[in-house]
């Protein structure tokens, strides 16, 4: 844009000549024009391009150098399995299970500021989204990702989230690690009891949070506009009505040592569950040094400034002096 601006600069004091020579003719205009200063004119259109230029630069934020910052934090290594079965759709919950799990995680996140946080999500099999770290922004960026559907095997399978989450912690430590589940509860798979019995010889403490109700509802198929076409249905043809199991996830968590809460309207239930983990022990996380490049954009912008309160203090007018000077010698 700088070099369009620059020829309508060209052009315009090109247009003002020929109009001021249309107006008063040729020979007049040099004479009522002695007090312009061409050069003063063209000094302040190359300030004000210099003045977008350095202005563009600075809205641009450039950065260099960088700042050293050392994170010191202490608190415990939460796994989160979220659960992404086809039945999480069910709308016994608004406005479905999974995204009120997702906002249950969430909220989560944001009262565990000195804890590692990790991401698995499972249908028929689990999969490790993310592992244990302290951005917890890229948490939220892998929760917006999950949906119903995501991991190719069907099917609901808390034995393998609860296998994926305990061999995402350090094998060595026999403390700090929790996993909480964020599911309806229904497993489809089995063996769970094995999976929760390598989870308690590893001192993983299991959390559950069920989210549905018992009564449960039919599981919504949806059209690309996300109206209800039908209602999933088992091999027999009847409706499938998803229900929370309440039972299995409270006998789970108390096997090792955890508790059982149901999702609510207030998430209250969730500071229950951070009050629980705070009283766990914590340990030193390990301090991470960031380099972030600094933003310098002021110094361009300073220029910027430099320039337009140039062109503003420039005129065009020659000095008196000098006018009144012209005019004497050509009265000789």
């Amino acid at each position: 844009m700088i070099p369009l601006l620059g020829l309508f600069l060209f052009w315009s004091f090109r247009s003002r000549g020929r109009k001021l020579e249309t107006l008063v003719g040729a020979a007049l205009a040099p004479k009522l024009s002695e007090e312009f200063s061409r050069g003063k004119a063209v000094l302040r259109a190359l300030f004000i391009l210099c003045f977008f230029a350095f202005g563009i630069l600075a809205a641009a934020r450039p950065q260099w150098g960088t700042r050293l910052e050392t994170v010191h934090r202490r608190g415990v290594d939460i796994m989160v399995a979220l659960d992404t079965s086809y039945s999480m759709n069910t709308e016994d919950v608004a406005p479905n299970r999974l995204m009120k799990a997702r906002g249950e995680i969430r909220k989560l996140i944001q009262r565990s500021e000195g804890d590692r946080i990790g991401l698995v999500t499972y249908s028929g099999n689990a999969l490790l989204q993310c592992p244990l770290t302290l951005d917890h922004g890229a948490i939220d960026l892998f929760l917006d990702a999950s949906e119903p559907g995501m991991l190719p095997e069907p099917g609901t399978s808390i034995a393998s989230a609860i296998e994926t989450a305990t061999a995402a912690f350090l094998e060595k430590e026999k403390k700090y690690k929790v996993l909480v589940l964020f599911t309806d509860g229904e497993d489809l798979e089995g063996q769970v009891e094995a999976a929760v019995r390598k989870a308690k010889e590893a001192a993983v403490v299991i959390y559950a949070i069920g989210v549905g109700t018992p009564q449960g509802m039919p599981i919504p198929i949806r059209d690309s506009k996300g109206d209800v076409v039908e209602y999933r249905k088992d091999l027999e043809g009847r409706v499938v009505i998803s229900r929370l199991d309440e039972r299995s996830l409270a006998g789970v968590a108390a096997e090792t040592g955890g508790r059982y809460f149901r999702a609510t309207t207030s998430e209250s239930e969730i500071e229950a569950l951070y009050n629980d983990i705070s009283g766990l022990e914590k340990k030193d996380l390990e301090s991470r040094l960031f380099q972030n490049y600094e933003d310098q954009f002021q110094y361009p912008l300073a220029v910027a400034l430099l320039f337009l309160f140039a062109e503003l203090w420039i005129g065009e007018r020659r000095k008196p002096g000098e006018s009144w000077l012209r005019t004497l010698r050509f009265g000789r």
